[in-house]
């Protein structure tokens, strides 16, 4: 079950829906906030709390679909399930494209849609430990000097510490001592560690 902290939204422009669904989701424990259109929920839309976005792909004015392009637009990481009719699936099956976790057809199970609001839940708090860890990394990185960083990116690379040195114009040995400094800083003791923290920054 997810946090007790995580909220789901739900934007429907069917008021019997939204009433269901806020009490499908009390009934688990589960916070959720409603809201009849995308506009509206864009509105009142806080980046950085734990949440999943349950929505309508067909909606009167801005769509799901449009609700989705605007939510990548702000690069805001939203786990996001469409509710679906029959007719809409080539819909979601582009939104899921676009980045949404999962479509759900209308008439479903109260479980089903339950399974997915927790694996979107999940989801995001994936997200947010591996950006945290990601920036607890580049946060090492930054105390490196350039030069251990070039080291660092060439050791990553696979280049045995000869043709780092060859490549940098310096020492074997000297490559030898960036390459403890940087092993020192960035907190790890094997090259292993090295290139999976390197891969987590981008580099």
């Amino acid at each position: 079950m997810a946090n007790s902290e995580s909220i789901v939204y739900v934007v429907d422009d069917d008021g019997a829906v939204r009433d269901s669904l806020r009490l499908l989701l009390k009934s688990v424990g589960l916070s959720c906030e409603t809201f009849e259109s995308g506009a509206e929920f864009l509105d009142a839309f806080e980046a950085g709390r734990r949440a999943c976005l349950v929505a309508d792909i067909r909606m009167p004015g801005m769509s799901g679909l449009d609700l989705q392009a605007e939510l990548n637009r702000r690069q805001a990481h939203l786990p996001l399930v469409f509710i679906t009719g029959h007719g809409d699936v080539p819909m979601a099956v582009d939104a899921m494209k676009a980045g949404a976790l999962d479509f759900i057809q209308k008439p479903f199970r109260d479980q089903d849609l339950l399974d997915r609001i927790n694996q979107a839940l999940a989801d995001e708090q994936e997200w947010r430990e591996a950006d945290e860890e990601r920036g607890e990394i580049e946060q090492r990185i930054a105390t490196l000097t350039p030069r251990e960083r070039e080291v660092m990116e060439s050791v990553v690379r696979g280049d045995a510490n000869k043709v780092v040195a060859f490549d940098l114009g310096v020492s074997q040995r000297t490559v030898e001592i960036h390459r403890a400094r940087v092993m020192q800083k960035m907190g790890v003791r094997t090259l292993a560690q090295l290139v999976r923290m390197a891969s987590k920054a981008g580099l």
